[in-house]
């Protein structure tokens, strides 16, 4: 006996929806914001001065933009948790023929 092949077997289907989440733009923003909000957060914290926060009007730049971008990333976090991307259910095989010019070529 055989295995069945395809997404019947439930092994292809886990992989697709696997790196679709891992691949959608969400996600990938979400990193990128964690990563430039804690950096700036850091920033802020240590090595703003006095002249700085004159300069900005009284505001430490790169403590709130820091955290905003954090807030921004757990935002698309939680969008990415609450409402997946949902991979195609079926897979197309043997199309190749199908599309490979017109009828009767």
């Amino acid at each position: 006996m055989t295995e069945p092949e395809g997404p019947a077997t439930g092994q292809d289907t886990a992989v697709s929806t696997t790196a679709s989440r891992l691949f959608d733009l969400r996600t990938v923003l979400a990193l990128l914001f964690y990563v430039y909000g804690i950096v700036l957060l850091i920033v802020g914290l240590v090595s703003t001065t006095e002249a700085d926060i004159a300069k900005a009007g009284g505001w430490n730049v790169n403590l709130v933009t820091g955290i905003a971008m954090l807030v921004l990333a757990i935002f698309f976090t939680v969008w990415v948790r609450l409402r997946p991307v949902k991979a195609p259910i079926e897979e197309i095989e043997g199309t190749a023929g199908d599309t490979a010019g017109p009828p009767g070529h």
